[in-house]
C-alpha cells in the first residue's frame, strides 16, 4: 500500500461523512501523518446495522496519530456546516483540505423514486457539496496546500448511466460539476478534483445494495484512502481532474492490487459511470442516437474534459479519422451496429429453473422473504412469470401473480437462467443494464439469498 510521507503533518482536513466507510479511511490515512481531522457527520449514536459514530471515529483518528474534532453536521443544514467550519478554524487555526464525501443513494427509476428521496439526494450530494465548499473556500485560500476533493465520478454522458437511476445520476454528477466550475473559478488558489473507484468498494452501503456475499467482489476502502493521499500531495496546479483510484496509484508505482481486494483472486464488480474501456474513453454503441461527449480525454491518472458536445450516431473512439489538423474537432464515421451472436437457453430452461425454485420453497423461506416477484422475460421461452414468497408456502407460475408484485424484474431468458444458476451475479446484471428492476430494491436484494441456495442444484 502507499506509504505515508508525513507531508500532511499539522494540516487540517475537513471531511464530510467521516464517521465510517470511505470518509473514515481517508481520515485515518491523513491522521498517520499527524493531520488534524474535522469529522463532519451526523451519526452520534451507533446503529445496529451501521457501526461507527463521530466519537468512535475520533478515538481511532487520535490512536492513529492525528488530532480529531467531531462535529455534528447534516450537510443539508447550512448553519451546521458553518458552525463546524468556525469550530475547526478556532481549534486548528484554518482549513487546508476539504473532502466532500457525504452522499445519498437510491438506485430506483424515475417513477419508483419518491420525491423525498429525490430531495435527499439533491440536498446531500449536490447542494451539500456546494455549501460545504462555499463555507471552507475563504480559509482554503489562505492555505499553502488548498485542496478540495469530491468523491464523485467522471461526467460520462452515456445514457445507460441515466436510464436506471436518473435522480441519483443527476445528484452525483452535480458534485462533479462543482469540480468543473470551482477548479476554474479558483485556479491557482485551490486545487479542486474528483476521485472515483474503478471497482466497487466494500462499505455498509455496498452491503445493502449488493446483499450477502457482495464483499468478495469488492476492494477495501484503503484503495480510496491511498488515492486521496496521493492527490493531497500534489501541487495546486493539479486541478480540474476526474481521478480514477487505480490509475493514480499505478503512477505511484503500485503494481499489486490484490492487496486492496477483500478476497484476492476473485472477479471484481465494476463501479458505476465507467464504460468498459475508460482509459481511451470509448463511446459504447447506444440503443438509439443521442448526444454524447466525444472529446473526453483519459490520462493514466485522471479524466479531463476538453469541452464540447456533438450529436453522433453509434460511433466509437477508434473511428477517429487520421491526420486531423491540430485544434480541429475530430471527425467520426458512422458505424452500423453489428449483430452480436447471443447464446440461447436450451428449450424449457426457464420452466426447469422455476421447477427447481418451486422445489426449494418452504414456509421458512416465505416467512423470511415476504415478497411477490414478477419476471418479464424476453426471448425464447420467455413471457411473464411470477414467484410468490408472501402467501402460504410460496408458489411459482406463468403469467401475472394474483396479488400485485412488490418487485418486477425485466431481462432476457438467457440472463435469467444464468442469474439463478450463479453464473451471473444480480448486482452485476443490474449495474450493466442486463437487469431492470421496478419496485422495492430491498426486497429485490432478498431474492439473491434464495438464488444462492439453489446454485448447487442448477
Amino acid at each position: 500500500m502507499l506509504p505515508n510521507t508525513g507531508k500532511l503533518a499539522g494540516c487540517t482536513v475537513f471531511i464530510t461523512g467521516a464517521s465510517r466507510g470511505i470518509g473514515k479511511a481517508i481520515a485515518l490515512k491523513a491522521a498517520k501523518d499527524g493531520a488534524n481531522i474535522v469529522i463532519a457527520a451526523k451519526t452520534t449514536q451507533s446503529h445496529p446495522k451501521l457501526s461507527g459514530t463521530i466519537y468512535t471515529a475520533a478515538e481511532e483518528i487520535e490512536a492513529a496519530g492525528g488530532r480529531a474534532l467531531p462535529c455534528v453536521v447534516d450537510v443539508r443544514d447550512e448553519q451546521q456546516i458553518n458552525d463546524a467550519v468556525e469550530k475547526a478554524v478556532e481549534k486548528f487555526g484554518g482549513i487546508d483540505i476539504l473532502v466532500n464525501n457525504a452522499s445519498a443513494i437510491s438506485l430506483t427509476n424515475t417513477l419508483e423514486t419518491p420525491t423525498k428521496r429525490v430531495d435527499l439526494m439533491m440536498s446531500v450530494n449536490t447542494r451539500g457539496t456546494y455549501l460545504t465548499s462555499k463555507a471552507c473556500i475563504p480559509f482554503l485560500k489562505k492555505s499553502k496546500i488548498a485542496h478540495i476533493l469530491n468523491l464523485s465520478p467522471p461526467l460520462n454522458l452515456n445514457p445507460m448511466w441515466f436510464k436506471q437511476h436518473c435522480a441519483y445520476t443527476i445528484a452525483k454528477y452535480g458534485m462533479s460539476m462543482c469540480v468543473l466550475g470551482m477548479a476554474e473559478e479558483f485556479r491557482g488558489e485551490i486545487a479542486v478534483n474528483a476521485l472515483w473507484p474503478r471497482t466497487a468498494i466494500h462499505t455498509a452501503a455496498m452491503d445493502m445494495l449488493g446483499g450477502s456475499g457482495v464483499e468478495s467482489q469488492c476492494r477495501k476502502v484503503d484503495i480510496i484512502a491511498d488515492a486521496a493521499y496521493s492527490i493531497f500531495k500534489k501541487p495546486k496546479s493539479f486541478t480540474g481532474n476526474f481521478v480514477i483510484d487505480e490509475n493514480i496509484l499505478k503512477e505511484e508505482g503500485i503494481k499489486n492490487f490484490d492487496i486492496y481486494a477483500v478476497k484476492p483472486g476473485q472477479p471484481l464488480l465494476p463501479d458505476f459511470f465507467l464504460d468498459e474501456h475508460p482509459d481511451v474513453a470509448v463511446i459504447k454503441q447506444m440503443e438509439s442516437p443521442g448526444t454524447v461527449p466525444v472529446n473526453f480525454q483519459a490520462t493514466a491518472g485522471s479524466w479531463r474534459s476538453t469541452g464540447g458536445l456533438r450529436s453522433v450516431q453509434n460511433v466509437s473512439h477508434s473511428q477517429r479519422t487520421k491526420n486531423t489538423p491540430k485544434g480541429a474537432i475530430p471527425e467520426f464515421k458512422e458505424e452500423k451496429p453489428q449483430p452480436q451472436p447471443q447464446s440461447k437457453p436450451h428449450y424449457g430452461a426457464v420452466e426447469e429453473t422455476f421447477r427447481i425454485v418451486k422445489d426449494s420453497l418452504s414456509d421458512d423461506v416465505v416467512k423470511a422473504t415476504q415478497a411477490i416477484y414478477q419476471f418479464e422475460l424476453s426471448g425464447e421461452d420467455g413471457g411473464t412469470w411470477f414467484l410468490d414468497l408472501k402467501n402460504r408456502g410460496g408458489t411459482v407460475g406463468h403469467g401475472e401473480p394474483s396479488d400485485r408484485a412488490d418487485v418486477v424484474m425485466s431481462m432476457s431468458t438467457d440472463d435469467f437462467v444464468k442469474m439463478f444458476s450463479g453464473k451471473l451475479k444480480p448486482t452485476v446484471a443490474f449495474m450493466s443494464g442486463k437487469l431492470k428492476i421496478k419496485g422495492n430494491m430491498a426486497l429485490a436484494i432478498k431474492l439473491e439469498k434464495l438464488m444462492n441456495q439453489m446454485n448447487s442444484r442448477l
